[in-house]
């Protein structure tokens, strides 16, 4: 023993105890073990920790999510580059960083809502709320699932000990990760594909259990941890062949060393030096057999109110619609809530999907780039087109007259009409053939359909620029001041202010006895609808068209138009209506010109706009 050592086993301290070095809020303490602490026979012996090692106490935790979050900023770059599986979109490096924020955030806001709390639980709860809410990506599904792991483990632990859990030790955080590993595994459905984030992540957890079970102190655990981790990293291309063929290590599993170094920078103030990795594709194979394309859209949203069972078929129509299916849960002593992820080509499918077994909120639809090659520079055929989306053959006869190229929903489709989806709207409007296209929806493409159209057809290389028409009529107005030779901007503006300016209205054929704003109405009944209410219940079609007119001209106006539906069986009953609307506009309201077309659209008898 020496000199110093045996100077601490002083005057005061029985013979055969033992001293240990801990490190308690960030200062080294002299702890003494009395005979028969620690271990079944006491054995005299020296265990001395690092000075500069701390405990992965709360306060710890978080400072190594504010670490995490630091270091996933510096590596974002090569993350990215090394993103290319399941869908080279280079993401994945955003989409970590992105989750890791959102966690440190939520626990962040727990410190002055709890004012500190020392419970390491509590804090590993808030960055696991904070992941799911916030989770990005597939990645960041995982990521969320991770934190999860800790999470889990840690409550179970507070449970057992009171309910305050002081620090995590190498044993709580081998489980935790395992924990993590089974988590993952169960959100991605079950099936665990060797060379992914999966198989560092298991590294990792195996080593700190192994440190664990000899009795190593956490720090050695971390050490551990990354070392493994980064062995398995290495061995990714030899699992996965599309990391092979691209010279990559998998993107998640390096995001995943990241972050347990930065655990180790935190813990132990050391920070180990790490390969950057690049691609080193290798060249391909004379005859490979191409692959299938990659879905057009990554869906996600936030669902609530969803029970096990749900969950589990609402994973199974996801698979159906794409894959990348990820469904991630919350912390099992919260409600049941549920990150849910999926590449798909049909996004509005995979929201409706969610919608019949929850709530949902927080819905993100973006394109996946490599769905996309785009054209090259100077292959479009013109500089800028305008793409109305119409009902009826009249409509698509009367906008392609103006110029705009035409996307018709289904003739075949039932009454009132089908709309469009991202995936139809993205191929027209790469079918004009033009660098910039300005989009006119006119009601017929619902808002997450069209945001992520335009997103897709932008991976293209198009500028998309969509216009907000809810109506044919407005749609109309905005394709009378459109001009090629102004910028694609000014160009937009105009054509969206216009639109704006056109009060619009719609006549509807009552089909069922109903009480409404403006009285009760039988079937047969005329009503004038602005907005979404009836304002005008008359006998028939024109009364009501005449009622709605005097509605909207009460402020004045230049031009009325007014588009004649399917609703109007005949040419002659359309002629009539007309020669009515004239007649009323002679004598109501002289100098303002009425046209009137006969467009064919399914759903309200009429059309009516005002400019």
């Amino acid at each position: 023993m020496s000199p110093r050592l045996a100077r601490l086993n002083g005057p005061g301290r029985p013979a055969g105890g033992w001293w240990s070095w801990a490190v308690v809020a960030r200062a080294a303490e002299l702890r003494w073990r009395p005979p028969g602490a620690g271990s079944r026979e006491a054995p005299r012996r020296w265990v001395i920790l690092r000075p500069s090692e701390r405990l992965l106490d709360a306060v710890t935790l978080r400072d190594w999510a504010h670490t995490a979050v630091s270091d996933l900023i510096t590596h974002i770059d090569e993350i990215n580059r090394l993103n290319v599986f399941p869908v080279a979109d280079s993401d994945t490096g955003a989409n970590m960083l992105f989750t890791m924020r959102s966690a440190l955030a939520e626990a962040s806001a727990g410190v002055g809502a709890e004012g500190g709390s020392a419970c390491v639980a509590k804090a590993a709860a808030a960055m696991s709320a904070g992941a799911l809410n916030g989770a990005r990506g597939n990645s960041g599904v995982i990521l969320s699932q991770i934190l999860r792991g800790i999470a889990d483990v840690t409550a179970a632990a507070a449970a057992d000990s009171g309910g305050e859990l002081p620090r995590i030790d190498a044993a709580l955080l081998g489980a935790s990760l395992r924990r993590g590993v089974d988590l993952v595994i169960t959100s991605m459905g079950g099936q665990e594909i060797p060379g992914t984030i999966v198989s560092v992540l298991r590294a990792a957890a195996d080593a700190v259990a192994e440190c664990a079970q000899a009795g190593d102190g956490l720090g050695s655990a971390i050490i551990a941890a990354g070392d493994a981790a980064g062995g398995a990293l290495e061995k990714t291309p030899e699992q996965l062949d599309v990391l092979a063929d691209a010279g990559a290590v998998d993107a998640g599993g390096r995001g995943l060393l990241v972050l347990l170094d930065a655990l180790r920078t935190t813990v132990t103030g050391q920070a180990p030096a790490r390969t950057v990795y690049e691609l080193s594709p290798r060249a391909p194979e004379p005859q490979a057999v191409a692959e299938r394309p990659a879905p057009q859209f990554e869906v996600m949203y936030r669902l609530e109110g969803c029970e096990h069972a749900a969950a589990d078929t609402l994973r199974d129509r996801l698979g159906e619609l794409g894959d990348s299916v990820g469904i991630a849960a919350a912390q099992s002593s919260a409600r049941r809530a549920y990150s849910v992820h999926v590449h798909t080509d049909d996004a509005g499918a995979a929201v409706e999907a969610g919608l019949a077994v929850g709530r949902l909120s927080r819905i993100v639809i973006s394109a996946l780039s490599s769905g996309t090659t785009g054209l090259p520079a100077g292959g479009w055929t013109r500089e800028r087109a305008v793409l109305a989306v119409v009902d009826g053959e009249g409509a698509a006869e009367l906008f392609g007259g103006e110029g705009a190229c035409v996307l018709q929903c289904d003739p075949a489709a039932g009454d009132p009409v089908s709309y469009i989806s991202a995936h139809q709207l993205m191929r027209a409007v790469v079918d004009t053939g033009a660098a910039q296209v300005m989009v006119l929806p006119n009601g017929y493409v619902p808002a997450e359909e069209l945001v992520a159209g335009c997103t897709a057809a932008i991976g293209w290389g198009i500028d998309v620029v969509p216009i907000p028409t809810g109506s044919m009529v407005q749609g109309l107005a905005a394709l009378a001041v459109h001009e090629n030779g102004r910028q694609a901007v000014d160009d937009g503006y105009t054509m969206a202010r216009a639109a704006g300016a056109a009060r619009h209205g719609s006549v509807r054929i009552a089909t069922e006895s109903a009480l409404t704003w403006a009285g009760r109405c039988q079937p047969g009944d005329g009503l004038g609808i602005a907005g979404d209410e009836v304002l005008i219940v008359a006998a028939d079609a024109t009364a009501a068209a005449i009622g709605l007119l005097d509605l909207l001209l009460a402020s004045g106006g230049d031009l009325v138009t007014v588009l004649v539906g399917a609703g109007i069986e005949t040419d002659e009953a359309a002629a009539a209506l007309g020669d009515s609307l004239e007649e009323h506009m002679h004598d109501h309201h002289p100098g303002t010109e009425l046209v009137t077309y006969r467009t064919g659209h399914r759903g309200d008898a009429l059309l009516i706009g005002v400019e």
